[in-house]
């Protein structure tokens, strides 16, 4: 037993097939010849008086046999050539569809979303799925045969005046059964460009199977959603800066489209000009670093009626996003110092040699090094280029003992490219030092200072057995014994032998790896920056 939720009554309007025999089956009439149903409206006198009554009370689908008695058929007269006088008519009676003049468009909600922040009103454009039949259950069309949903305005007479009515009020995630009689549809004439097989169902109302995808209005700006909004927020992106975040994009029905954490890396970009869809350039405005926010960015600010991949057109977009880091390229270096020994007056300088612990991490803390667990210092020259330009930076005029977090943008870190498998590329980067050990540097351009009066037998001090030759060995010896005596002193931080070796060479001029009298006296008096 299919449901029934309307029988016809008096003065409605009917669709049916039928046909007509006499009581031997011979038949006189069909409609199912004619290929075409029988319309008609009941109860006016527009049929015999027998299938007037027997119309009455009848569902849509329902079949009945009908045995109509001469009085309430042709009677004594019959017609013509075709029923004789006093005939009895069965007729085999299939209702189709059935309305009333008075009618209105009738929307049957049978799944609702849990969440419904807005309903379709009228001008708004939506995207929707839809199966559409006769009151009969027989599918005319169907937008899931195209594999593609249909977009239109609402309200602005784009649709059929029913359909216009009975979107209004849906949420995105609804589904619904709008029923339509044909004077709010195609009207008595069907519609021939749209559905041709119409032409041949004038008068039919219309079942429309509904799923709403999507919904925006083109008065529509971005709306922003904040999830998470760390407490201690000291700097908010603005227009010019780099950010990295991950993100999730879906469409407004749910539908997944792309995602940074299925590649494993953030996406990265200036915003505020023109690198991102318009209304992402707007939504990570304001940001701050570790903010997990949503962004519903309309078509016309999105990717318009065309969209792009596997965006359609006309496509509302959300996307969840968590702000990892951002800078900008004006940034220098930003220094905080958490404590400074009561005796601070020895600064690091260009030359010094350092020894410090580090933890280095990016802006959302993520670990990336530390020297504690490897259970050593790290050892630079200051301003030899043995750490990247922020570090070399943050470590100046900085005293033993004292601890300070020195935070660098990527241009004085690692760049755009980062080191593969260890800093992510553009990143800012976080380092927590602690200073141990300072050994003050050389003068610029020296190697090797003397600490005192150089004396004034310098050659004969180091050719020993005074053959008036001295070979690296005798120079060697001679060097490390002064430093060792605290007389010389090395520049710290680099391999004694190598500079002591650069020294000897200096001294060597015609390369033969030793050194005379004339050569060392030579080189001695023609520069005032001489390492001897």
């Amino acid at each position: 037993s299919e449901e029934c939720p309307r029988t016809v009554r008096s003065g409605d309007f009917v669709r049916y097939h039928y046909v007509g025999t006499f009581p031997d089956g011979q038949k006189f009439d069909s409609s199912y010849d004619r290929d075409s149903t029988f319309n008609v409206f009941v109860g006016k006198g527009q049929l015999i008086a027998g299938m007037d009554q027997a119309l009455v009370g009848m569902c849509v689908n329902e079949r009945r046999f009908v045995k109509i008695p001469p009085k309430l058929a042709y009677g004594s007269e019959g017609v013509s050539g075709v029923i004789p006088p006093d005939s009895v008519l069965h007729f085999d009676v299939l209702l189709m569809d059935i309305w009333n003049s008075e009618d209105q468009v009738q929307v049957h909600t049978y799944f609702t979303p849990p969440s419904c922040p807005r309903t379709i009103q009228v001008s708004d454009f939506v995207r929707y799925h839809y199966n559409g039949t006769f009151l009969d259950g027989t599918l005319f069309d169907s937008s899931h045969n195209r594999m593609k949903t249909y977009d239109t305005y609402v309200g602005i007479g784009w649709l059929i005046p029913g359909m216009d009515k009975g979107l209004l009020g849906m949420c995105v995630g609804e589904k619904r059964i709008i029923t339509i009689p044909p004077f709010l549809a195609y009207g008595e004439d069907g519609d021939g460009k749209s559905f041709s097989f119409l032409k041949l169902l004038p008068s039919a109302s219309l079942v429309f199977d509904v799923a709403l995808l999507d919904l925006h209005n083109p008065k529509d700006g971005i709306s922003i959603e904040n999830k998470v909004v760390p407490e201690n927020c000291e700097r908010r992106s603005q227009s010019g800066d780099f950010l990295r975040y991950h993100y999730n994009g879906t469409l407004l029905d749910g539908t997944f489209f792309d995602s940074s954490y299925s590649r494993n890396r953030t996406f990265d970009t200036y915003i505020g000009q023109g690198y991102v869809i318009a209304g992402m350039d707007e939504g990570l405005l304001g940001v701050c670093i570790g903010e997990k926010r949503r962004i519903v960015v309309p078509p016309h600010l999105g990717y318009g009626e065309e969209g792009r991949g596997n965006i359609p057109g006309s496509a509302v977009l959300v996307f969840d996003i968590h702000v990892i880091d951002f800078h900008n390229p004006s940034d220098s270096i930003s220094i905080t110092s958490h404590y400074k020994p009561p005796d601070c007056s020895v600064l690091s300088k260009k030359g010094d040699y350092l020894k410090y612990h580090y933890n280095a991490s990016l802006l959302d803390g993520t670990l990336l090094d530390s020297t504690w667990n490897l259970g050593k210092t790290y050892n630079i020259v200051l301003g030899s280029g043995q750490v990247v330009l922020g570090m070399d930076m943050g470590l100046r005029e900085m005293c033993v003992g004292e601890k300070r977090t020195v935070i660098i943008p990527p241009h004085l870190g690692y760049g755009e490219a980062g080191v593969d498998g260890e800093v992510p590329g553009s990143a800012v980067l976080v380092f927590d030092i602690e200073l141990l050990e300072l050994v003050a540097g050389l003068p610029e351009g020296y190697m090797f200072i003397w600490n005192g009066e150089v004396s004034p037998n310098l050659f004969e001090e180091i050719d020993k057995d005074g053959n008036g030759e001295v070979l690296l060995e005798e120079f060697s010896e001679y060097i490390h014994a002064q430093v060792e005596s605290g007389r010389g002193k090395l520049a710290p931080g680099f391999d004694a032998e190598m500079i002591v070796k650069n020294m000897f060479s200096n001294q060597d001029r015609n390369g033969d790896g030793k050194v005379t009298a004339e050569e060392f006296k030579l080189k001695d008096q023609e520069a005032k920056h001489d390492e001897l």
